[in-house]
């Protein structure tokens, strides 16, 4: 079973054997291995029965260190890189043949990005390559947002998970490319396109689901807890019944146990919520229930982000429901 802890020097011993170790960030933890070494790099895919054709994240510590993998950084790349960074954005820029086609699915571009978490930058400042890092959880399930939930999935296959406490931000990173005139997001996340806007101009958003990802994180099932999930528009509410669960934005339904209940944010704070979503989903797929509904959020910031997660976890196709059906 991994071993949970704070040791660096442990968790670089690990990655330099070329084992894969559970790393925290600011959206949520990773399963993190040397992105220079396609033989460990593989491990991440088999480990989390990834598909192959779903390309990860590279993660380093610096700008500087990015240019040494990436061919060029558009002028709207930088400016996100100098203002944004360590944050939850992830660009996408063309690679140099140093990063294996292994790590970015035969694509021409790789995503990076620089984490915002103290112990993942001080082990990122320690290593001489990036590290690759998708979520640290089994392909297609809920993202782990503490080191807990990365050991109840994963732990009897990796040796070692960094615990650097609750992810603060709880949605995986907004994703950007710049190969179009205008720059296109591909994954809404952790951080609000307004934002990114008020710095580089327009921005196309295309977070439609695919079979052949452009970006990490595009395939269609994503996110989904083992329940069925179902969604909800907002003013209607679940049918009544003991045996099912529900996930609401401001305020808990009537006619459904307590128990069985998870409010994202009482005050409405999206960020707040953000940082709730994948814990509450974990919580209630772990109830006697048959059933989890789950309430659509405010479609502006990061409610647009959660809303995405929520679509592409839910049944059958992610169109959402009313309480008659």
């Amino acid at each position: 079973m991994a071993q949970i802890g704070t040791d660096i020097h442990l968790a670089k011993t690990y990655l330099e054997a070329g084992n894969v170790v559970g790393i925290p960030t600011e959206t949520v933890y990773g399963l993190a291995a040397n992105a220079l070494n396609p033989d460990a790099v593989l491990t991440i895919f088999k480990v989390k029965n990834r598909p192959s054709f779903d390309p990860l994240i590279v993660h380093t510590d610096s700008i500087l260190k990015v240019e040494q993998f990436v061919s060029a950084i558009p002028d709207a790349a930088r400016i996100l890189a100098e203002t944004c960074w360590p944050g939850p954005l992830t660009l996408l820029l063309p690679k140099r043949d140093l990063i294996p086609d292994l790590v970015t699915s035969g694509l021409s571009t790789v995503a990076v990005r620089i984490p915002n978490h103290p112990l993942t930058l001080a082990l990122l400042r320690s290593l001489p390559y990036p590290l690759a890092a998708p979520s640290a959880n089994p392909f297609g399930y809920i993202s782990p947002t503490t080191a807990q939930h990365v050991a109840d999935q994963l732990g009897d296959q990796i040796p070692y998970i960094l615990d650097g406490g609750p992810a603060l931000v709880g949605l995986e990173s907004t994703i950007i490319g710049f190969e179009n005139p205008i720059p296109t997001i591909y994954r809404l996340g952790g951080m609000d396109p307004a934002q990114i806007e008020r710095l580089i101009g327009p921005v196309d958003i295309r977070t439609h689901s695919t079979s052949n990802p452009q970006a990490p994180g595009m395939l269609s099932s994503h996110y989904a807890p083992r329940k069925p999930l179902r969604l909800l528009r907002p003013g209607f509410s679940p049918p009544p019944g003991e045996r099912t669960g529900t996930l609401a934005f401001r305020q808990s339904f009537g006619g459904i146990t307590e128990h069985h209940q998870r409010v994202l944010s009482p005050t409405g704070d999206l960020a707040e919520a953000a940082k709730n979503l994948f814990a509450y989903l974990r919580a209630l797929d772990t109830l006697d229930v048959n059933v989890i509904y789950a309430e659509l959020l405010p479609s502006e910031g990061l409610g647009q982000a959660m809303n995405d997660r929520l679509r592409r976890a839910s049944v059958p196709d992610g169109s959402a429901i009313n309480d008659s059906q």
